[in-house]
C-alpha cells in the first residue's frame, strides 16, 4: 500500500507494519493517523521526537506516537518512506 503527499514523498507500508496497526487499540490508531499528518509536513518535527535507530537498526529512523508506541521507518531512494513497524519499545528487539 502506498501513499504520495504534496511534498513529493510517497509513503509505503510493508505488509509488518499494516499487521501490526490492525492490532492497536482505536484510540492508538487515531493517534497514530494524528502523528502521521504532522510527519508529513515535516518528518522531523519536534512534537514527533524522530530519531535515528542504532545497531542492526542502524538503517531505520523511528518517531513517537506517544510515550509508549513508536513508528519505525526508512528512507528510501527516490523520496520514498517505508513505514516498517509500529509498536511499544518491543518493535526494535
Amino acid at each position: 500500500m502506498e501513499m504520495e503527499y504534496p511534498s513529493g514523498f510517497v509513503i509505503y507500508y510493508t505488509d509488518t507494519f499494516q499487521k501490526e496497526y490492525r492490532k492497536l487499540s482505536i484510540d492508538i490508531k487515531k493517534l497514530a493517523e494524528k502523528k502521521e499528518r504532522i510527519f508529513r509536513k515535516n518528518p522531523f518535527d519536534n512534537s514527533l521526537k524522530t530519531h535515528k535507530l542504532n545497531g542492526y537498526t542502524s538503517d531505520c529512523w523511528a518517531f513517537s506516537v506517544n510515550n509508549k508506541y513508536r513508528i519505525v521507518f526508512e528512507f528510501a531512494e527516490n523520496k520514498k518512506i517505508h513505514f516498517e513497524a509500529i509498536g511499544t519499545h518491543d518493535i526494535y528487539l
